[in-house]
């Protein structure tokens, strides 16, 4: 218990500090805009400015948002009860999709501990062994990677000169096509290079320990993979999978466009953005506290966003489904799903 509560306290205060670091930061610089603007500093409030601009967002975009997240939240309880199938449990909807809720909500608090949660209730409520759960979850977060990869992949494909031009813009140097980077073709070089001599040492190297536990890890990764193509309908586990992530990038989409200052960015920057907004979801703080802010401000610096309109769009995206819907779901399943179990 006072390891829990002591980890608790190590990512509440990551996610806080962060956050401070992102606030102090963002109001510094409405602070110097402000002077080049001439308006007295006594006006020139960012927290003001904040609570303004949520005043501005358009509801019916905002609307599109949550259902965006509650239909990605319906495609993967739909996948999980797929992965369970072959397994001999037929899982009922509700059960696979409050559970989701749930884990969701338990991540505000506790950072990472949602999976654990997620796969309790589930065993729980429908009497399934909680290792067989935790097995299905594996598999559930190995085909997010991937998926996340693809992504990466696409928004590279599309806004990487975009990427290319604003670096280079920042370090005062002329703009290099991001496919005559010498850097790039140097780093794809040594990577050519590096896979070589791996093959060819590939005996030695399996003698290695280290090297073991790693190519074991791999094995369990490829076997993960193939176990999704034993599925009755591998082909709709797939589009289950790639419905989420779609539903993810709308999310993004709609997020910008229900906010004015970026309401102009269309559906190609909006890819580039929601990497940046997903990569900070991946540092353990609470439900991304502070770190969500810090890489999409990054993401829409990209765009021309100001900060202080950037910080705004970070805390619009990120309390409407962070906190409101997961706090409002999370409260409402723990109500229902006794009632729903209660035979």
């Amino acid at each position: 218990m006072v390891k829990k509560v002591a980890q608790f306290i190590v990512f509440l205060g990551l996610g806080l500090g962060i956050m401070a670091l992102v606030f102090r930061s963002q109001n510094t610089a409405y602070q110097e805009q402000c002077k080049l603007d001439g308006t007295p500093l006594d006006q020139c409030s960012l927290l003001d400015k904040l609570l303004n601009d949520f005043a501005t967002v358009h509801l019916g975009w905002m609307f599109a948002v949550v259902a965006a997240f509650t239909v990605s939240n319906l495609f993967r309880a739909l996948r999980w009860q797929m992965l369970l199938a072959p397994m001999g449990h037929s899982v009922r909807l509700f059960n696979s999709f409050l559970p989701i809720l749930l884990g969701y909500f338990a991540n505000l608090g506790f950072p990472r501990i949602g999976e654990v949660v997620r796969a309790g209730t589930l065993a729980r409520y429908e009497q399934i062994p909680l290792e067989k759960v935790m097995g299905t979850l594996v598999v559930d977060r190995l085909i997010d990677f991937l998926c996340l990869g693809l992504v990466v992949g696409l928004a590279f494909i599309f806004e990487g000169q975009t990427l290319a031009d604003f670096i280079s813009h920042n370090q005062g140097r002329a703009h290099t096509p991001i496919w005559q980077n010498p850097i790039l073709w140097g780093i794809a070089c040594m990577c050519l290079v590096a896979a070589s001599v791996i093959y060819l040492l590939r005996n030695r190297l399996m003698q290695i320990g280290l090297i073991q536990k790693m190519a074991g890890m791999l094995l369990g990764f490829w076997e993960g993979l193939r176990s999704v193509f034993r599925l009755k309908r591998p082909f709709l586990f797939l589009a289950y999978s790639l419905g989420i992530w779609l539903m993810f990038y709308l999310q993004c989409y709609f997020n910008l466009q229900a906010f004015p200052p970026t309401s102009h960015l269309g559906a190609s920057a909006a890819l580039m953005i929601f990497v940046f907004g997903t990569l900070g979801f991946v540092i353990p703080a609470p439900g991304g506290m502070g770190s969500f802010h810090a890489l999409a401000i990054a993401g829409l610096a990209i765009y021309g966003i100001a900060g202080s309109d950037a910080f705004s769009y970070a805390n619009i995206a990120f309390f409407a489904i962070q906190i409101l819907y997961n706090l409002v779901a999370g409260v409402l399943s723990l109500i229902l799903l006794p009632i729903l179990n209660r035979k």
